[in-house]
């Protein structure tokens, strides 16, 4: 099928575009092409000189899972078992990838090129005042989901975890590919009551509720250029609005942009720009805007894209090429996923950031 052909496909349907029975299968087609044939070549775990614990001793500190079957390095292992954990009946529309695009994003979003603090790097959002940040809530649900894929692969740092968990899922659910980069470590826990100047303060992640006009479109440019970002990595980057939804108990808004919330795509440039937006003030009060038949909605920060030429002419463009609308967004996803990151040390995500697992390191000579 031509895209021109799918994309009114898409849009003909209603917002669940795949029923709660045919989405696993569906989903599964995606996670296979998003695998490329290529098998993970893991190795068992060989503790080294002076770490032979027994499996008693290990069972006895409750930490068996430390002896995955995980190579060091093996980041497509670590893809494969993100990409089996997006599949979820239970969970929205049938997948946790749009939210871990999400946590990606926000894990990112908070650098500032000035002061050069905040961004991926860290994976600081595991503490206050980052991890209470209105703007992340929901994500705390997320971070849990990817506990799974940490304790099978313990090597690995959150700050990689978190991103490559993005970058991943906008592969499976048919986006370009990320140009995505190991080496981010992790900040260790701040000490009780000792405020970390490493932990970015909130306020640094988009406001959705700027706009639909100059308001908007002032406070788009301010807190994406401090990262060191340009106006069209704003729009590109908006895109990813393509999937997932808002909820009234996490971002405050509700509903889907599109109607096929697990798919990326240019569809929310053409809904942006073909569809009658109407105001809509939900029950907690807050402002968006929905279409004709309130199946989908878009906030007052994405309708700024449309007061500005400069936006404009991205949206417009990015409507029309889904091409090189992939082409933009792998380019601009992937110097988000960069923000903040210095590399050249090794990871603190190993085996002796585990809590128990690294004093009994020390206590070993390890």
């Amino acid at each position: 099928m031509s895209r021109p052909a799918a994309r009114l496909a898409l849009r003909a349907s209603s917002i669940a575009t795949v029923s709660r029975a045919s989405r696993p299968a569906a989903l599964t087609v995606a996670r296979r092409f998003a695998h490329g044939g290529q098998g993970s070549s893991q190795s068992a775990f060989k503790p080294a000189a002076g770490f032979a614990l027994g499996a008693a001793a290990v069972a006895a500190f409750g930490v068996a899972t430390v002896f995955s079957e995980s190579k060091a390095g093996d980041y497509e292992a670590v893809k494969k078992d993100i990409i089996d954990t997006l599949d979820d009946s239970d969970w929205d529309d049938g997948s946790w990838g749009p939210v871990l695009v999400r946590l990606a994003w926000h894990a990112s979003g908070t650098y500032e090129k000035k002061s050069k603090t905040g961004g991926s790097d860290g994976a600081t959002m595991r503490y206050a005042p980052e991890s209470t940040d209105g703007a992340n809530a929901g994500l705390d649900k997320a971070r849990a989901k990817l506990e799974a894929v940490k304790a099978k692969h313990p090597w690995i740092s959150y700050a990689d975890l978190w991103t490559l968990a993005g970058a991943t899922a906008i592969e499976a659910m048919g986006g370009p590919k990320i140009n995505w980069k190991p080496g981010r470590t992790d900040l260790p826990a701040p000490a009780p009551g000792v405020a970390s100047a490493k932990i970015p303060p909130n306020g640094r992640l988009p406001d959705a509720s700027k706009g639909p006009g100059v308001n908007g479109v002032d406070h788009l440019r301010f807190i994406f250029h401090k990262m060191g970002l340009d106006d069209r990595d704003i729009v590109a980057l908006s895109g990813a609005h393509a999937l997932g939804r808002c909820h009234p108990d996490r971002s405050g808004f509700d509903g889907p942009w599109t109607h096929s919330p697990i798919t990326f795509s240019n569809l929310y440039y053409v809904e942006l720009l073909e569809n009658f937006w109407i105001e809509k003030k939900l029950p907690n009060g807050v402002l968006q805007y929905r279409d004709p038949d309130d199946t989908i909605m878009m906030l007052p920060s994405d309708l700024a894209l449309l007061a500005d030429p400069v936006f404009k002419k991205w949206v417009v463009a990015y409507a029309r090429d889904e091409k090189l609308f992939f082409e933009d967004f792998s380019k601009s996803f992937g110097k988000l996923l960069e923000l903040g990151v210095t590399r050249g040390q090794a990871s603190s995500g190993g085996l002796s950031s585990i809590p128990i697992i690294g004093p009994l390191i020390k206590a070993l000579g390890g």
